[in-house]
This record gives structure tokens, C-alpha cells and sequence, in this order.
């Protein structure tokens, strides 16, 4: 070891001599220590034994000293060329996946993994070669390779997105904090539908919670917003419960909307091979639903021995806002995949929920408890494709009454809508709706360019009476623009309405 930091020293380039004391003593000098410092590098260069008695406990000190004195001329030359490409002057070999490097340990010590193991203290230190038994099939030659390789340079050598994940793996594994840094700083910036999955599961790996906040944000924002075959196919089961829990999910169309992504996704999972557009999916999906069940008799699809897996998924749509409506509740039905055990129950709590709305004349929700309000309200949205005046409505059946919603360049205002002669139970008294409205804007690479939301509100409505919800600057939307809402009708309190 003594000999390769001599080497080091007396490297072929002039650039790698000695820095005289002014350049090593660093913010921290005092003078009259220069000496004992430049002695004490001296005595670590013409060591013959660095694992000797007498440098038992100061070596790794001293050798990550030296290597901060000297690293920035070495890696402005061609150390990363001549001593980790080339293998020059190499004193340590390390095996693993098949292959051998030739290192130098004076770099290693950079790893947290590898500076245990020169100590002294591990027998490995004592020997020219360590074989490393990697199980982690995330890692290979190649992050491995990039890993060593960073040891010996100070700049950020070249990576793309679809590799992060294994150099992630191999960083921690070698604990090398700075490549897990250029990792975390590529991840927070490329993320998109070829790489969100496989960062998402890197991240709650090895504890990049930055990384995978901003990865379930994503598709939060856009699994429905920009549906993709490929991302379908990436989504697995636990990230696709989280998504379809969550109240956060952009929703375009109506709760049916994510019935039917689920749909589609689960016929993807279980056909990976599938090659098609978004367009051929849904009839691919069904046709092929359609085909299975016809085998399958007096139960669903998710009572079959292959449909049990996608149970918990399922049970996280909010059939409550799909049963109201007719269209919904057939598609429901033909598809046999929702067991009737799920929605039995469902069809009888919400026509209670009808009748004691229509005999007692409920006001509706009263309190704002956003933790409950997470799994009951009705998920909806739809697109502004360009600037102007837009008025729609999302009916509740005759459970509640017909929002309707207008959205202008000002502003976005609710207005209650309801028919004295249709018999709903909104007739001329006063009522409360939970709702929240989100404004969403995406550049072409489906990265969030503008949001604005009014949170979790109680409005009170009179017959035929509108209010403005939200106030908009015109100066800064940009078009096309999605529109979201959560709406609650009901109180909660009620254990049928949840």
C-alpha cells in the first residue's frame, strides 16, 4: 500500500506531486502544524505496512485526508483512465457478478462498504482480492462498474435515466453517497411514463422518500389524464391500490372511468404480451372478460381462483357514485367481474339513503372531516380544451342535486339546478355539499405546469342559487387546461354512506 501511494505521488503527470503546505492546510490551520501534517502524509507514503500495529486506528483518517488534498488533480488528469480503466499500480482485486476489477484501495475507502473492510480489523483487509456475493438482482456489472468508476473521479460521469436504478442499488449497496445524490437529483428530473415505476419502487427501496413522493404525485396526476399501454403494464398491484384509495387521483369523467382503468389494467397484467393501442385496449379487455366468464359459472371474476389476487384493488372504487347511474350500474352488471356480495349491500344502503333524504329533507354534510372524506367522495373531471365559457354537470341521481359547473377565464361558480317536477330530493329546501375544485395545466412532456385548488370547502345552497368557488388570474392559465372536483351530497356520520 505504501508503495501505490508513492506511485500515486510521483504520478506521470506534474500535476499529481506533492501540493506544497499554503494548498493543504486548509480554513482550519494553525500555524506551526504544517509540518507535523506533511510529516504525517510522509510517514503513511513510505509505510511498507499500513496494517501494521503502530497504524492500527489512524489509517482510514489519514487516507481519506489524502485523498480529499489530492483529488482535485487527480481526477483533472487521467487518473479515472490510468488507474480505473487501466488498472495501473493496483494493490487490491475485487470480484463479483463474474467479473474482476483492479483497484486501489487508497480510492476504496471512498465506499462506506468497502473503508470497514480496509481498516484492518476484517480479514479482507490482509488480502490482495475480496469477492463480493451480490444478491441483489437489481445490481450488475455495469452499475457496479459505474461505481468504482466514480471513486476516482470528482465529476459526474455520464448516466441515463433507465440505468439510475441499478447504479442506485449498487451505491447503496457500496455506500457511496455522492453517486446516491446524482442519482436522486436524476430521478427528481426525468421522471415520465418509461421511468416512474421503476424509480417509484427504487426510492421505497432504498428510502429516496423525495423521490418517491414526487413519483406518486405523478401518476396521481396523470394515470387517467395521459393513459399509456406501456405504463399500465409497469403499474404493479400495491402502487395501483394506493392510486385508486386515493381522493387525490385525477379522474376524468366519472368514478365508472376508474372502474374501467382498472379493468383494462388488470387484463394488461394478466396478458403482459398484449400489443395494441389505447384505443384497441377497452374492446380487447372486454372481449376477453367476456370469453373467460363464459367458462365461469354463479360467480364473478373476482371470486375465481385468477381473479382473487385483484380483490383488494376492487374494493377500493367507490361503487356508491356508480350505482346511481344507470348506464354505470349495467356495465356493472354484464361485466360479472364485481362480485354481487360487494354490491348487493351498496343498492341497499343508498335507496335508505334516498328515502331518508326525500321523507326528512337532510340538509347534507355539516363538519369537514378530510380524513373520512379520502374514501367517500365522488371522484370527476374533465378537460378545457380552450379559453372560453364551459358549463356542465355531474348528477348524483336523485340522491342529491345536479351541480352544475361553469368555468370561465375569472373564475369557476356551482349553481343548483334542480327540477321541482322530477321528483329528486332537492325540492325547495336549503342544502350543504363537501366539494373541492382543482385547476391542472401539463406541458408536453406531462410534467404539472400550473395547479390551484380551493381544498375541502362546505357550501350552502338555496333553490336555484349559484355562488363563485373559485377565482382565477387570467394572465397566467394556459390552455388546455383539466378541471377535478371531489363532491360529497351526504353526511358521512351515516355508516351506508361510507
Amino acid at each position: 500500500m505504501g508503495l501505490l501511494v508513492s506511485r500515486v505521488l510521483r504520478c506521470r503527470d506534474s500535476s499529481l506531486l506533492e501540493p506544497q503546505p499554503e494548498a493543504i492546510a486548509g480554513a482550519s490551520y494553525i500555524p506551526g502544524s504544517r509540518k507535523r501534517k506533511r510529516n504525517s502524509l510522509e510517514e503513511l507514503a513510505t509505510s511498507s505496512n499500513v496494517h501494521g500495529p503502530q497504524n492500527q486506528g489512524m489509517y482510514p483518517h489519514q487516507v481519506l485526508n489524502y485523498i480529499y488534498w489530492k483529488r482535485v488533480k487527480i481526477s483533472s488528469n487521467d487518473a479515472y483512465q490510468n488507474l480505473f480503466l487501466d488498472g495501473h499500480d493496483s494493490d487490491i482485486k475485487i470480484r463479483a457478478l463474474g467479473r474482476t476489477w483492479c483497484l486501489h484501495k487508497v480510492f476504496l475507502c471512498q465506499s462506506g462498504y468497502f473503508a470497514n473492510i480496509l481498516k484492518g480489523t476484517w480479514r479482507e483487509s490482509h488480502h490482495g482480492v475480496i469477492n463480493l456475493i451480490i444478491k441483489n438482482e437489481d445490481i450488475d456489472t455495469r452499475s457496479l462498474h459505474f461505481v468504482f468508476g466514480a471513486l476516482y473521479t470528482d465529476a459526474d460521469l455520464s448516466i441515463t435515466p433507465l440505468e439510475v436504478p441499478q447504479v442506485l442499488a449498487a451505491a447503496c449497496l457500496l455506500r457511496v453517497d455522492r453517486v446516491i445524490q446524482q442519482c436522486e437529483g436524476i430521478m427528481k428530473e426525468t421522471i415520465n411514463r418509461n421511468t416512474v415505476c421503476s424509480y417509484y419502487l427504487a426510492a421505497e427501496t432504498y428510502r429516496l422518500k423525495a423521490v418517491k413522493t414526487r413519483c406518486f404525485e405523478w401518476l396521481l396526476c396523470n394515470l387517467m389524464v395521459h393513459p399509456s399501454v406501456a405504463l399500465y403494464k409497469e403499474v404493479d398491484m400495491k402502487l395501483m391500490y394506493l392510486l385508486a384509495l386515493s381522493s387525490d387521483l385525477l379522474v376524468m369523467q366519472k368514478e365508472i372511468d376508474v372502474y374501467t382503468t382498472l379493468k383494462i389494467w388488470m387484463f394488461l397484467y394478466l396478458n403482459p404480451c398484449w400489443n395494441g393501442t389505447m384505443k384497441q385496449l377497452l374492446q380487447h379487455a372486454n372481449n376477453w372478460l367476456s370469453t373467460h366468464m363464459a367458462y365461469i359459472d354463479n360467480i364473478s371474476f373476482l371470486e375465481s381462483e385468477e381473479g382473487l389476487i385483484f380483490q383488494p384493488v376492487f374494493k377500493k372504487l367507490r361503487f356508491q357514485h356508480i350505482i346511481w347511474d344507470l348506464t354505470s350500474t349495467t356495465i356493472l352488471e354484464q361485466d360479472r367481474l364485481i362480485p354481487m356480495a360487494w354490491l348487493s349491500p351498496i343498492y341497499k344502503q343508498q335507496w335508505l339513503t334516498l328515502l331518508r333524504t326525500q321523507e326528512y329533507g337532510v340538509i347534507g354534510p355539516q363538519v369537514i372531516n378530510e380524513q373520512e372524506l379520502e374514501e367517500c367522495t365522488m371522484r370527476c373531471g374533465t378537460m378545457i380544451p380552450k379559453d372560453g365559457r364551459y358549463t356542465w354537470k355531474w348528477s348524483v341521481g336523485r340522491l342529491g342535486f345536479p351541480l352544475r359547473v361553469t368555468f370561465t377565464r375569472q373564475c369557476v361558480i356551482l349553481r343548483q339546478r334542480c327540477q321541482r317536477c322530477d321528483g329528486s330530493a332537492c325540492h325547495n329546501h336549503i342544502r350543504n355539499v363537501i366539494f373541492r375544485i382543482t385547476l391542472v395545466c401539463f406541458d408536453s412532456n406531462k410534467r404539472v405546469t400550473f395547479r390551484k385548488t380551493t381544498g375541502y370547502k362546505i357550501l350552502t345552497f338555496e333553490y336555484n342559487e349559484e355562488q363563485i368557488v373559485m377565482k382565477l388570474d387570467s394572465d397566467v392559465l394556459t390552455f388546455p387546461m383539466c378541471i377535478f372536483c371531489n363532491f360529497l351530497f351526504v353526511n358521512l356520520g351515516n355508516a351506508e354512506n361510507k
